[in-house]
This record gives C-alpha cells, structure tokens and sequence, in this order.
C-alpha cells in the first residue's frame, strides 16, 4: 500500500491532541515545518511558500503521519528538490509566535528554546527562553526594499521587544484565561486568540486565516508567571501567582495614561492568585483561585514626558463630560468577573499643590454619575483611601487596614474552590479545535457561569445513580464561585497599588488555605511565615510590573519597613529607583512605546507614508478620535440608562454591568465558542462546612471596624430617593454635598492642569482640600529627608512635596 494511502486511513481528529515539538527545514522555494506531539504518535506538515517577495502563502497538510512515513516525505521532498539543492535542516522549534510584514517581505517569528515555569492542572507552562526571525522569501526574491534602511530600522525596533522576559504560554491550558473561566466556559482555539491577554493576536492573524486550526502557533501572555512550593503543617501545596498585562492600550508610562474611547485604560492588569494541594494519583485535587485587577484611572488625563521635570504636570481634559469612555471601562469589568465591582483608589486627599487630588475629585464625580443609572445592587462601590497619608502616621500598620479593606471586599466576591478529578488534569484543556456548541440558530454558544447561589452544571459531573437533586445538593457543597471583582488604582498602578494586592491576596490566602482543608483558620496572620513568602512573590511581581511601564523596580518602602530594613538603605535603594524611573521615561520609552505598537499591530508601515518615529505621540491621536466620534445624540440620556437592562450574553451594542454578569465570561467582541466536549469532572465529596464558612452574610464596614476610616460620599439616590451607601471615603476629604454632577461638568474645550487653580465656576462637585497640613511630625520628617553623599537640594526636587518618593 503506498505511503498516502496510508496516511489518509490514519487521519484523527486533532482536537484530541496538540504539538509542541518542530523541526523547520527549507528548500529555495519553501519552507516545510514538521511538528509532533508529545507522546509521538501524530506528526503534522506545514508549508511556506518562498517565490512571493512580499506575501506568505501557508498550506497545511490535514494528514497526520506516523514517524516513519513523515520521515519517507522529507525524503521525497529532497529528491525532488536536489537540482536546486535539496532539502536542508534549519531549526529545532517549539511553535510559532507569528508573522509580520514591514515594507518588503514577511518575517516568521518562532520559539527556539523553552523554560519550565510551572503546572496547572497538570498542564505545563512554559517561558521563552531564545526567539528567532526568520525571512520567509528566499534571497534570491527579495527586493531592494527588502535591504532598505527604514525595512532595517523597523526589523530592530522589532527586536527591541524581549519575548524572553515575562512572556509565557502552555500548549493545552488556556493562561491567558482565568481558571474560574477555563473550568466554566468553552473556548474554541481560534477564539482564545482574540483575549485582552494574547499579545501576538495580530502576529497570528495571517496563519489563523489560512490553517484549520491553532496547533501551529502558541498564544503569548505578557506579565508575571510565578510558582512556589509551600507547606503548612506538613502538608504541601503550591503557590501560584500570575499577573496578565492587556494588550489593549498597552504602553509604558508617560505615554499611557488614563482612558481611551472605547474604555480601555492603561497599565490594566488582570492578577490571579491560585493555590493548589499536591496531586495523589487517583484522588481529586483541591484548588482554589481569586482574581483582582489594577488598571489607570478611567479619565481622560496625561502627563507630558520632559527631560527638565522629573514630575510632570498631571492634565486633566474635559473631552468626555459625560464619562462615556468611564461608563464604558466598567461595563466592561461587568461582563470579565460580574458585579459587584469594588474600587480601591489609593490616591492622595490632600496635597500643597493639587495634582492627584484633582483626578481623584474628578474620579469621584465619575462615579457618581455613573451610578445614578445603576440599580443599588449593581452600583460601583467606590473606597478612598489614601495610602500615602496613613503609611506617614506613627503607629499605624497600612498593611493591617489594608487587610481590613480586603476582607470586606472578599465578603462582597467570594473565591473560587472545585475539586479536580485526575480525568480532568489530563485531558480538560485541549487547545485544538475542539466540538462547538450550536444553539437553534446554528450559531456558537457557550455556558453560563452560574452565580455563588446557583449551581454549576457544566463543573460537575458525576458517575453513578444519583438523583439529580442530590447532585445538585451536592454541587453546591464542593463548588465556590468568584462573582465581582476588586480594581485597584494610585497614579501608576505600580507601587501603591501593589502593596494594596498583596494584603488581598494574603487574605484571599487564608479562605484558600481553609477551602482545601489546610488550615483550621481562614485568617493568616501579618507574621506567619506563609505571609512572608507571600509578600516576596507580589514584591517580585511588583517589581517585574513596574519595570515593564515605569522603567524600574518598585518602591517597596512598606515591605521594607515590614521586614525592619534599615532605614537609610531603604531611602537610598528608593531614590536610585525614582532616578532610574526618570531617565527611562525621559530617554527610552519613546522607542520602547513605538516597538509595543509596531508588535501588537497598533502601528503598520505603509510606502509613501511617514514612518513611525517620524510622528507624534499616539496619545493625543486617541484622543482627537474620541472626541470626533464618540459624542452621542442625547448623551444625557445615554448615560441615565440603567447598565443592567440587558445580558451579557446579549447580542445588542450596549452590554451591562447588571448581576447576570460572570466571571471570566468574554468581552462582546470576543466571541465565545466551545473549549472541550468534556465537562470538568468534580468529586463531590466535600462536607459542607468548608463552604458555609466561607459564604456567611458579609460583614458591613462598620463590623469591620473601618467605619471610623471611611466615610459615605457617594449622593447617589435610588427610586425612593435614598442615599446609596455604595461608596466610601477619608473622613478628611471634604465634600460638598450641594453639588450635582448633573449641573457641573466640564466644557469641552476645558483642559486643567495640576499648576492650574480651578476657577470657582469650575469646581468639581467634591471640593478639594489643598490647604497646607500643620503636622509638626510631617515637617520634621521633611526636614531630616538628606542621603549620604547627595545634595539635599537635589533630593528635595527629586521627591515629593512632602518630601517622600511616592
């Protein structure tokens, strides 16, 4: 029989498998990529064609070979092409990241050596350790384009992208989603592609278009990725923290700042904390996960980078008065993780010179606008704390109050806990291609996430006779579901804000630890061992963030305190950071930001047309185009409509931030299509008691003892004109009640800077106090600000007004 013949009686279904091992090899006129799977039972041919100078034609041969008969067609491929010089070894690979085009040929971006990070589910995660680009046309095609100094300039830029740090990637676990959301919803392989976290989605646009499926290619996350093995009374698990940066409105710090028009903010992070009890072969295992996100301010302000100024003015525009693009970001939020969504915002009350202080008025007023066209269950529910202020009081333990915050938070969501059958851990998440689900219309649907008091009927399924109200009962003992989400802001989002995730996750730490039967507390202490290693894995993340959008690692002058480090040396590692900061956004962000557009696809080099580096700031081209485009007709109206009208899972043009939103559940224009024909499979042998410990009524902030911390500054009124009590506030910030938002927005036309006073028929509805503050203990601590060695003028200009770094 000959050898095709043979090959068409062993095509499979490749939706039950995936590779991740390659061999490229080239002729003069293609390039022919063998890829296998793991346990080497399916070899899989890709071709490239090399006669095109400026396009890329891929065929993908739907057979799957055995070893031996893959081996018999290279051998025919060289026979055929040894006039021209055969067939020739190029590479070992371990998938494609994608192709990319400037102004003459295509280039071929691929993995040529991997690094273990870490499991999921039995599911393996890798980093990337070396990446090559590769020409795709031969040599003896290529234009004169193809060697012109601009085609050379682009390829640099390119390269100044380091696909070896912080990227990683798994060929049968979905990272770029959460595990509530991978355990929940089918995702079909080409979908997954079109997450907010994959950022080679426009790389792998041309072969997703041309080949069945995705096995060729890996989905890249950017971020943090970060596993530990711990133990707690002698019993182990593992730790993992992953930290997923989106792609949307991706830059770096100056020349990314607030909101976009479609509602994407920058420096947006979505952190996923997940711990897991070592697996024992044949019995299920116990993981729990909990999600926060840290993202801009939604507003439209920027910061003007300058070599003369270490701190930039903050400029707040008018564009939106409305908050459409505000409206639009937590919509958003709404339909990723649910209601309720809580806001932490962590920026300063009270300044010498206004400058946060008039974001964070402005921030309030959003919303409260927002809101008023909310029901009270689903309004936002705003907490503002300043954390600079109280880290600088005598005797008082940010990172306790911080705990407190959480703790009210989690009461609101909940964490996710399911039991895992080793039937899952096998074969759960499969990448490729998998059967869809087809609704009457004949259109891809998905599962609903269940709320925390609904069952889940996709997570569970059992084997045997039991009746179904029984495996109902049962479901809901062994599954815990997150609804709603925690979002924390400063100004970066870097060094505050992630002092503020560690002490959630520390506390989410504790309800994990219980949930999997570690620990008869849900609380961990602040000097339990386990919070100090939990404090060094969110300092590491904290500081690969940090460097991705600031340029340097990050103040952690709280960890350091925490830890009793000396003083001096935390001052000084704390101003070398700030300068280290201020040179990368000063010299080297400007380049960094044009390789982020030109990667992501943001940015695409036309002949004729000026070249990247040859135009301004893409900040104020957003803008321009929001304020062109995104006013509507009656946008008063607009903005009073109740957000939770319509369902997530609603086809309309207008989604909502209303209690049918889910967890994890995708974006409207990501459609959702399946992930697997087989359901997670969940023991169900769980006692109750772990979840009723974990799901009794919340308690108020009052019970919480933060009563005396924050205080209601929301004024938004439901139908019976009561006061909300959605949203919290420092004693200290003064508010004037008086005010509706309704009456005082902004003009159009209307730009304040922090320099700027804002004239008195412009005040933003809460006043701000910018009073000086008469604290002898603060003055004193700004008069002993001096570092060895360095003029304390210098100093005094490189730090704060307060004399404090951050």
């Amino acid at each position: 029989m000959a050898a095709s013949e043979r090959s068409i009686e062993k095509e499979v279904d490749m939706g039950s498998s995936f590779l991740q091992k390659f061999r490229l090899y080239e002729t003069r006129s293609s390039f022919y990529m063998i890829g296998r799977d793991k346990n080497r039972t399916s070899w899989r041919v890709l071709k490239l064609d090399r006669t095109e100078p400026t396009e890329v034609n891929i065929y993908e041969d739907s057979t799957a070979y055995t070893e031996a008969e893959c081996f018999e067609t290279l051998t025919r491929i060289h026979e055929g092409n040894r006039s021209s010089g055969g067939l020739k070894f190029v590479t070992i690979c371990y998938g494609i990241i994608g192709f990319i085009r400037f102004l003459g040929p295509y280039y071929m971006l691929i993995i040529t050596k991997r690094k273990k990070l870490g499991e999921l589910c039995g599911h393996t995660v890798y980093g990337v350790a070396k990446s090559k680009i590769i020409t795709i046309p031969h040599a003896t095609v290529l234009s004169n384009v193809a060697y012109s100094k601009d085609e050379k300039r682009y390829k640099r830029l390119l390269c100044t992208v380091d696909l070896t740090k912080d990227f990683f990637f798994s060929y049968s676990y979905h990272i770029m989603h959460t595990l509530q959301r991978n355990l929940s919803n089918n995702v079909e392989g080409r979908t997954y592609y079109e997450s907010m976290f994959v950022w080679n989605e426009y790389l792998t646009r041309r072969i997703r278009n041309n080949v069945k499926d995705c096995m060729w290619t890996v989905a890249l996350v950017y971020g943090f990725f970060k596993q530990v093995k711990l133990s707690v009374s002698e019993k182990n698990f593992r730790l993992t923290l992953i930290a997923r940066r989106s792609r949307h409105y991706a830059g770096t710090r100056y020349l990314k700042r607030g909101v976009n028009e479609k509602g994407r903010v920058a420096n947006d992070v979505e952190t996923e904390q997940i711990v897991f009890e070592e697996a024992q072969d044949g019995n299920p295992v116990r993981i729990s996960s909990v999600v926060q996100n840290r993202g801009s301010i939604p507003l439209f302000w920027s910061q003007e980078t300058s070599r003369l100024n270490i701190k930039p003015d903050i400029i707040l525009s008018a564009k939106d008065p409305n908050f459409e693009a505000t409206r639009l970001h937590f919509e958003n939020l709404g339909r990723r993780y649910g209601n309720p969504i809580i806001i932490l915002n962590l920026i300063k009350t009270r300044e010498k010179r206004p400058r946060e202080t008039i974001l964070r008025a402005e921030f309030a007023n959003a919303i409260r606008f927002i809101n008023k066209g909310l029901s009270k269950e689903d309004r936002l529910r705003p907490l503002h704390w300043d954390l600079h202020k109280h880290s600088r009081k005598k005797g008082t333990n940010v990172l306790a109050i911080l705990g407190r915050l959480a703790t009210y938070a989690l009461n609101l969501t909940g964490i996710f806990y399911c039991q895992l059958t080793p039937d899952l851990r096998k074969d759960g998440f499969q990448n490729q291609n998998p059967s869809t689900l087809e609704n009457n219309n004949g259109e891809c649907s998905t599962y609903d996430l269940p709320c925390k008091d609904e069952t889940a009927p996709n997570l569970v399924v059992e084997n045997g006779n039991d009746s179904k109200d029984a495996k109902e009962d049962q479901q809901k003992e062994a599954t815990m579901l997150q609804k709603g989400v925690l979002r924390t802001n400063c100004i970066d989002c870097l060094d505050r804000t992630n002092v503020a995730q560690y002490a959630y996750g520390l506390v989410a730490f504790g309800r994990q630890l219980h949930a999997l039967g570690l620990t008869e507390s849900t609380t961990i202490d602040l000097d339990n061992p386990l919070a100090e290693d939990l404090m060094g894995i969110y300092e590491t993340m904290g500081d690969t963030l940090a460097l991705q959008y600031g340029g340097s690692a990050a103040h952690n002058k709280i960890f350091c305190e925490r830890r009793g480090q000396w003083r001096a040396a935390t001052q000084s590692q704390e101003f070398f950071r700030t300068l280290q900061r201020y040179y990368s956004n000063a010299y080297m962000d400007a380049e960094k930001q044009d390789a982020i557009n030109v990667f992501l696809g943001y940015f695409q080099p036309q002949p004729d047309k000026p070249a990247l580096w040859e135009l301004g700031s893409d900040q104020h081209y957003n803008a321009a185009r929001f304020l062109a485009n995104s006013v509507p007709e009656n946008p008063r109206s607009t903005m009073k409509r109740s957000l939770s009208e319509s369902s997530i899972i609603s086809e309309s043009s207008t989604a909502a931030l209303g209690p049918v939103g889910r967890h994890g559940v995708a974006e409207k224009d990501e459609e959702v299509k399946g992930l697997s024909d087989s359901a997670p499979e969940i023991s169900t042998s769980e006692t109750a008691k772990i979840a009723a410990s974990l799901s009794a009524p919340p308690p108020t902030l009052e019970e919480l003892g933060l009563d005396d911390i924050l205080e209601n500054d929301c004024f938004c009124c439901d139908g019976n004109g009561e006061q909300c009590t959605c949203a919290a506030f420092d004693l200290d910030w003064v508010s004037s009640s008086g005010n509706s938002c309704e009456d005082e927005s902004y003009g159009r036309s209307t730009v304040v800077r922090s320099f700027e006073t804002i004239p008195e028929s412009r005040k933003i509805e809460s006043e701000i106090c910018v009073v000086e503050e008469a604290d002898s203990d603060n003055r004193k601590g700004h008069e002993e600000k001096s570092i060895s060695g360095i003029p304390e003028g210098y100093v005094k200009w490189v730090m704060d007004e307060d004399g404090h770094f951050w």
